[in-house]
């Protein structure tokens, strides 16, 4: 029989409270430390329930399933840069940045030094090691991608930042880079087809031909 959840109760047709063992923040909220200390399951026993979360603001956020867009933008991303990218830079997707007590923001991929990328026991970065940040745009995420995540990815210095939208089933590019003097990025470029750039490195993609 299907468990329903009682609306004023707050508990399932089973007489079970769905969050009678969440886990309760810490005096003072949650920091960029708790992140590491999460339980393996989720209040009920759920598997991996705390593996897609990110810290904004100090508050919990929890992902939700990807769509094939998302993921297959993200695996050509990252096997594309990685291709062209110099020894001592290294692509890797949904790793934490730890850019104060109180953000910890998973983006989809950044280029971080190699060096970093070789301690396989690494759960996050930090903004002096990253070189590009990518945000691949979800309906769920739309408002964090584009107003709160760039905000708190230029405050954190690091110095390249894109945003990818999807188009009609095809990746669009919004380039931006960081003015050292406002902390906040300027776009530098809306790619289509086709993404050429110097920076970080030179990087020549064809966006409708991505790893797949």
């Amino acid at each position: 029989m299907t468990s329903t959840v009682c609306e004023k109760t707050g508990t399932r047709g089973d007489g079970r409270d769905p969050l009678a063992n969440w886990p309760r923040p810490p005096a003072g909220g949650w920091t960029a430390d708790d992140l590491d200390r999460l339980p393996d399951e989720g209040p009920n026993g759920e598997p991996d329930f705390f593996k897609h979360v990110e810290l904004v603001d100090g508050a919990l956020v929890f992902m939700s399933p990807q769509k094939r867009f998302h993921e297959s933008v993200i695996y050509g991303l990252r096997t594309a840069l990685n291709s062209q990218a110099p020894h001592h830079l290294k692509a890797v997707t949904q790793m934490d940045l730890v850019l104060g007590e109180k953000q910890r923001p998973c983006p989809d991929v950044v280029v971080i030094d190699a060096e970093a990328a070789k301690d396989r026991s690494r759960t996050s970065y930090k903004p002096d090691e990253v070189h590009l940040v990518i945000e691949v745009v979800s309906p769920e995420s739309r408002f964090r991608d584009r107003e709160v995540k760039p905000k708190l990815y230029a405050e954190a210095g690091i110095p390249h930042f894109w945003l990818v939208e999807d188009k009609g089933g095809d990746p669009v590019i919004h380039v931006y880079q960081l003015d050292p003097v406002t902390r906040s990025y300027m776009v530098t470029g809306i790619h289509h087809d086709r993404l050429k750039t110097g920076e970080p490195f030179d990087i020549d993609l064809v966006l409708t031909c991505l790893p797949d």
